[in-house]
């Protein structure tokens, strides 16, 4: 008689056990790291939007000037994209951007 049945007892899950890892992976790295940043940029936005009243493009380039910046407004930036913006305004949108940013 020919027994067959140790080859099929036990099945091999290794690709479906690398998949799972894998995706695992992928969240931990990118997926969750992603979503921080997009909460973050959320919070501020809507920090800043109680604040004070400004453009849409105006707003959506605040994040980034503050960025290229260590978190505080240039003087170029404060002179001319922001003009609007009162010295009490500057203050508490770095102090928002760098609770939001610096933090994580």
């Amino acid at each position: 008689m020919n027994d067959t049945a140790d080859f099929y007892r036990f099945s091999d899950a290794t690709p479906h056990a690398e998949f799972l890892y894998a995706c695992v992976q992928r969240t931990i790295e990118q997926d969750l790291p992603s979503e921080a940043r997009f909460l973050r940029s959320f919070r501020f936005r809507s920090g800043v939007e109680n604040m004070v009243d400004m453009p849409e493009r105006t707003l959506n380039s605040l994040p980034g000037s503050l960025q290229q910046n260590e978190g505080r407004l240039s003087k170029r930036a404060r002179d001319t994209k922001f003009s609007q913006l009162t010295p009490d305004e500057v203050t508490k949108i770095e102090q928002l951007y760098q609770a939001d940013f610096d933090s994580g």
